[in-house]
């Protein structure tokens, strides 16, 4: 057994994110093991740009009100205690609702040394952002 040393938390980069987005790397897992795991805080109407993760990705809501969108237009309004998963290769984005702050557990798996586990695309328009939503429940 061990005791992982915690992180600092890590301002997400501007070319992958609108808005202030900050993270705390929950696990970074080492071979064998490829789980990932982030704590990642949205201030309001913050979120992520396009993007697609090779082995799919769950979010798990834990405060405020999420919005995840997928190329078709949907866009699932999800509230605390909310899971959603996108599956291997889907372009999606995810963020904060424009009015509150808001916080998810981020978890993937890596897939490799060289690898990219995350391929980011271009930013989320605000029309994209804006658009009908459809709850989670």
């Amino acid at each position: 057994m061990e005791i992982l040393e915690p992180q600092p938390t890590t301002k997400a980069p501007a070319e992958w994110f609108t808005g202030e987005v900050w993270f705390d790397v929950i696990h970074a897992g080492r071979e064998p093991s490829r789980l990932r795991a982030d704590l990642v805080r949205f201030a309001p109407s913050a979120r992520t740009h396009w993007h697609s993760h090779a082995l799919g990705q769950t979010l798990h809501i834990v405060s405020g009100i999420a919005l995840i969108g997928t190329r078709d237009g949907r866009i699932i309004e999800a509230h605390p205690g909310d899971t959603i998963h996108t599956p291997p290769g889907e372009e999606h984005w995810h963020g904060a609702a424009p009015d509150r702050f808001m916080a998810h557990l981020a978890l993937w798996e890596g897939i490799g040394e060289g690898v990219p586990e995350t391929t980011w695309l271009e930013e989320v328009g605000h029309d994209v952002y804006t658009g009908p939503r459809i709850s989670a429940s």
